[in-house]
């Protein structure tokens, strides 16, 4: 690739709004295809509430936009600070448009380009297109590139090595003060391990794991919450029903105590007519009596006459 000059911080040239970089070759295997959708579906993620961010690869790196010469298409690009929905429309990132280079490249490694990565474009993307951190990734453990995982960060225009550490599980990683995440090799897999959250950030399959599992989780939360609702509904239909019983209780509590306060009235009444009886058979008895005295005075009176 003939040398390019390195990037100055003129005015981004402006091109046309239909202009379009060319379709760039297909030529990624399975193995490394499976390695851009991981930390394609890691980083889109971990960045998503970042409008600001470009995640992105497979499509041409260039300074200049009409440069057929620029062949670089790395296999990821992040940027900081751009506006991503017009770099994916020119189907590449335009460095002299966007009047930045990225901030973040990342090469896969495979049989055909594994070499290129750590010599032609390692030189290229630190001398011509200054990018701040350019890092290597081989699942292999080393057999494409000259190691598992290498990092660069861009120091007075030359690549300045990360320093690479191994844990105790045989896990690689370096950090990306760009990204604020470490990146890791372990067995053949490409992570990012955030340190704030303490965390690997989930790839597209663990999202969807534990999107599962949060929907498994929420669906019994759910039934947890319905059989909740369930034992109120029947503790109050035990309530209504056990005052359903009590007010039926009061009820032929009133009514037992209203049948004996007329049973009560029944019997005074029964009592009151006896009594009213009975002082009628005394009136008339005085009566009789009266008008028996009364004869007898009578009678006497004639028999006193008579004499």
């Amino acid at each position: 690739m003939t040398t390019k000059p390195a990037v100055s911080p003129t005015a981004p040239k402006r091109y046309g709004p239909d202009f379009q970089l060319p379709d760039p070759p297909s030529s990624y295997d399975m193995r490394q295809r499976a390695q851009f959708k991981r930390f394609d579906s890691a980083l889109d993620a971990h960045f998503a509430d970042r409008p600001d961010v470009l995640v992105c690869g497979e499509g041409y790196l260039r300074l200049d936009g009409y440069d057929n010469a620029e062949v670089f298409i790395p296999d990821c690009v992040v940027a900081f600070g751009v506006d991503p929905d017009s770099i994916v429309a020119r189907n590449g990132y335009i460095i002299d448009e966007v009047g930045k280079p990225p901030d973040f490249l990342m090469e896969v490694a495979s049989r055909s380009t594994g070499k290129r990565d750590y010599t032609i474009k390692r030189e290229s993307y630190a001398r011509d297109y200054q990018v701040p951190e350019y890092w290597r990734f081989d699942e292999s453990g080393g057999r494409w590139h000259d190691a598992p995982l290498a990092g660069d960060t861009l120091v007075e225009g030359e690549y300045v090595p990360i320093p690479i550490r191994r844990n105790e599980d045989g896990v690689l990683w370096g950090r990306s003060e760009v990204l604020g995440l470490d990146v890791c090799w372990d067995n053949g897999r490409l992570r990012f391990y955030d340190p704030d959250a303490g965390r690997y950030l989930p790839d597209a399959e663990e999202l969807r794991r534990e999107r599962d599992s949060e929907g498994i989780r929420a669906d019994a939360a759910e039934a947890q919450r319905d059989m909740a609702e369930v034992q109120l509904d029947s503790e109050a239909a035990r309530a209504n029903t056990a005052e359903a019983q009590r007010d039926a209780a009061r009820a032929k509590r009133d009514n037992a105590r209203a049948q004996r306060d007329a049973d009560r009235a029944k019997r005074e009444a029964a009592e009151a007519q006896r009594d009213t009886a009975r002082a009628q058979r005394d009136e008339e008895r005085s009566q009789r009596e009266a008008a028996e005295a009364e004869v007898e005075r009578l009678r006497e009176m004639l028999r006193r006459m008579s004499e």
